[in-house]
């Protein structure tokens, strides 16, 4: 009867705790205890029910791992955010430049000579060079400015992007109201 009694006891506390850890020290000693190993020791899950084993170590470097990776795409994600806010904002501070420039002379250059490019809705041409778009817009005014310096030109219309663009070299097309018309690209406009 006792050894009944004690084997249904070791079931019972079999069942109640069905996982087992063996920890292992530096020298190779196994201790098997029924709470996870100190520091120090190589933790392995067993449950008892299944035989299944855990390498709770190795599972915890992999959870930190995927912590590491997981902040670091997200300060990626931030710092790629910050960069699209500068760029928006040179982009801006750009066109803003054309637009203070066409307000200051408004005899030489028609109200809608260089209206601003939007980043979020850009003509196929400028869509082409959207990385860009910051040159493009500054050397949009310097075009216009090189034009009127001509004294060719009466007063400029539209400075834009020219199609004859390539991926080395922008061409931008001035076109004034006296019909006439300037192609300058971006070697003639950094001088």
């Amino acid at each position: 009867m006792k050894h009944l009694l004690f084997i249904l006891t070791s079931l019972f506390a079999l069942d109640a705790a069905a996982e087992v850890y063996k920890c292992t020290d530096a020298t190779g000693n196994k201790v098997y205890r029924s709470t996870p190993c100190a520091v120090g020791y190589n933790n392995i899950q067993i449950d008892l029910k299944t035989g299944i084993t855990i390498d709770l170590d190795e599972e915890k470097k992999t959870e930190l791992q995927r912590l590491k990776e997981q902040q670091e795409k997200q300060e990626q994600a931030q710092l790629k955010q910050q960069q699209e806010a500068l760029r928006k904002q040179q982009i801006f501070n750009a066109s803003k430049a054309n637009q203070e420039l066409i307000k200051a002379s408004p005899h030489d250059f028609s109200a809608y000579a260089i209206p601003p490019y939007e980043p979020d809705n850009l003509l196929p041409l400028v869509k082409r060079f959207e990385d860009r778009l910051v040159d493009i817009e500054h050397l949009r005014g310097v075009a216009a400015k090189k034009a009127l310096a001509t004294g060719e030109c009466n007063r400029v219309e539209s400075s834009e992007l020219n199609e004859k663009s390539g991926k080395d070299l922008l061409v931008f097309l001035v076109d004034c109201s006296n019909t006439k018309s300037f192609y300058f690209n971006e070697q003639e406009l950094s001088k």
